[in-house]
């Protein structure tokens, strides 16, 4: 049987197979995890993750240079605090650590766009991402008064000059929370990017190390989600549209793309995926003992996540991909 179709004829070029591309990664695509620490002149590599830095602001500020000349559009800052406290104080304290970084950062790269993290487990003592009972040790937070404590976080953030809210606590209810505390301090036209599925993953373990936001006791299986569960990522983000999410996050997205692609077929909205601290540990690790080729294993998982419906990627690799996008 001579082949009357053959494939390979639309790939016998390099400029033809370009021509015919399905998708593209490009440096736009990328958000910039940045993690901000009190002091000067500080830059503590994260030993779990190679290349990640917990940075003082002045640091911070470095890097949103680069990371703006290098055209990506964003980062998404982090923060650990010089203290910590049971009302998580200093997520929404107007001096808090995020707040002056925001600042710092708008004022120094003004056409950056600033995605901050809204969350309280690296603020409070027992590494959970709200308040607990009293002698609550298992983890099970207490939903409805945390919220609270999220809106004022997200007004804060707001009035340092964020450009996008990024909730990632899995409260029951945070977007409406947040949305309608935002609408109320004169933030309208903020969006809001939801963590709309984040699973409760072993991928977090190198994330915990440079935010110290590990649980103390106990874990957050109560409030993020089975990795078992697949349908249940479409009723949260059902939810998160409901109460006016403006865009969707997937985490973490190696192990998840099956949730990207879902969650994009069954919704308007952009899709973001993050390239968890894990699954960036992973890479590097084996980079460094020589067993794989970083630059292509890394353009091709970047390229997956296209294919399977993100329209955004965090990624710590963002850097390197700009570098690698413009050969240097």
């Amino acid at each position: 049987m001579f082949p009357t179709h053959r494939p390979r004829r639309l790939r016998s070029h390099p400029q033809l197979r370009r021509m015919v591309r399905e998708n593209v990664v490009t440096t736009s695509d990328f958000i910039y995890p940045l993690f901000a620490v009190p002091g000067e002149g500080v830059a503590n590599e994260v030993k779990s993750m190679p290349g990640v830095y917990q940075l003082s602001v002045d640091k911070i500020v470095e890097e949103a240079k680069e990371v703006y000349d290098l055209g990506i559009p964003s980062i998404i800052l982090f923060g650990i605090p010089e203290s910590k406290d049971d009302d998580a104080t200093d997520a929404w304290h107007d001096c808090g650590i995020v707040q002056k970084a925001t600042e710092a950062v708008k004022a120094a790269v003004p056409e950056l766009v600033v995605t901050v993290d809204t969350c309280l487990c690296e603020y409070t003592p027992h590494g959970h991402c709200g308040y607990l009972e009293v002698g609550d040790l298992t983890g099970r937070v207490l939903n409805d008064p945390t919220l609270e404590l999220l809106k004022k976080t997200a007004v804060a953030q707001a009035n340092a000059g964020a450009d996008i809210i990024a909730p990632s606590g899995m409260m029951d209810g945070f977007v409406t929370a947040i949305r309608s505390a935002l609408d109320e301090a004169g933030f309208e036209n903020i969006p809001i990017l939801s963590y709309a599925a984040k699973y409760s993953s072993s991928y977090y373990g190198p994330f915990r190390d440079v935010a110290e936001s590990a649980p103390q006791f106990g874990d957050r299986r109560t409030y993020q989600m089975d990795p078992a569960n697949g349908r249940e990522a479409l009723k949260e983000i059902e939810l998160d549209i409901a109460e006016g999410a403006d865009m969707l996050m997937v985490k973490p997205a190696l192990a998840y793309m099956d949730i990207i692609w879902r969650v994009k077929e069954a919704s308007n909205l952009p899709v973001a995926a993050y390239n968890v601290s894990g699954e960036y540990a992973m890479v590097k690790a084996a980079a460094l003992n020589g067993w794989i080729d970083e630059e292509k294993l890394v353009m091709e998982t970047m390229m997956s996540f296209k294919r399977s419906g993100a329209d955004l990627i965090l990624s710590y690799h963002a850097k390197d991909v700009a570098r690698w996008l413009k050969g240097q």
